[in-house]
């Protein structure tokens, strides 16, 4: 990851959170990375394409994300849009504004959890941005400081309890895990990811947990709302994902080394997981990384 652009942001260490406002026809800023997290909104922004992690997606006319780990590669960029004036809120703020003890806090458990969940991207949908639009809306233009801080932490505490609120990047491609489980559901994923190169079967797994195999698919799909063959697909999918940024090994290669024996169905698992052959992703990265 050393060619991807690590952004040092404006924010000072005597400010809670750094705003930006901006109109612009297009988006050149490269694929990047900070330790800050990152509010960002789009408005009129209809065909861009958003890259976080191993998630792209063509958003629509709004669109707005919580980024939160500190090597979390993302980028906006032109893809189809037309607009000519595409507005633009960059709300960037450092883990310090919460200190341990204020996460703890009751009131803040909404917004604890939506943080954490943030370490993947975050995107939420038009029903929460439109319940805090007309205080983003404004917030650039707040004259009072603290008045100005009020109104941003009322946005960050509407996002925290929107319903929908959907986690972009995968968990093995963010090295990150991503919620508080029961303790057989993080057992069964912890193998899963030490072993997704090698063959996985249920059986193995069942009695890992002690539980039946048909058990254990139910017990597996109510917990996390996912099929165990599709969960398994898609962390190999986000080890390939990562192996296609940060290494040069070819197509093949990364294939048989996260667990695919063929490789006409890997190629078909990425593209309908990720909307991209594994080689048209690497050479959009490739695109969008600036050497440092």
């Amino acid at each position: 990851m050393s060619n991807v652009l690590t952004e040092i942001t404006r924010l000072s260490e005597k400010d809670c959170f750094h705003i930006a406002e901006r109109h612009k026809t297009e988006f050149t800023y490269p694929l990047h990375r900070h330790k800050e997290y990152e509010l960002n909104f789009i408005e009129h922004g209809a065909g861009v394409r958003r890259i976080v992690g191993d998630s792209v997606e063509e958003i629509g006319e709004y669109d707005l994300v919580l980024i939160g780990a500190e090597d979390l590669e993302h980028v906006w960029e032109q893809g189809s849009c037309k607009s000519k004036d595409i507005r633009e809120i960059t709300i960037q703020f450092s883990a310090g504004l919460f200190d341990g003890s204020l996460l703890s806090k009751n009131q803040f458990v909404s917004i604890k959890r939506m943080l954490s969940r943030a370490d993947h991207g975050l995107a939420f949908p038009m029903s929460a941005i439109m319940k805090v639009y007309s205080i983003l809306d404004t917030l650039a233009n707040e004259q009072r400081s603290f008045a100005q801080l009020l109104k941003f932490m009322y946005i960050l505490y509407e996002l925290s309890v929107a319903e929908e609120a959907r986690v972009l990047a995968s968990s093995s491609f963010a090295h990150t895990s991503r919620s508080t489980e029961s303790r057989r559901i993080l057992k069964v994923k912890q193998y899963i990811n030490d072993h997704y190169a090698e063959p996985i079967n249920l059986t193995d797994l069942s009695a890992l947990v002690g539980m039946s195999s048909v058990a254990f698919s139910r017990f597996f799909r109510a917990r996390t709302g996912r099929t165990l063959s599709d969960y398994i697909i898609d962390i190999r999918l986000g080890y390939a994902a990562r192996m296609l940024v940060d290494s040069s090994k070819n197509v093949s290669e990364i294939c048989y080394e996260c667990g695919f024996n063929n490789l006409s169905n890997f190629n078909r698992a990425f593209k309908t997981k990720r909307g991209y052959t594994p080689r048209d992703f690497r050479a959009m990265f490739k695109k969008n990384k600036v050497m440092v």
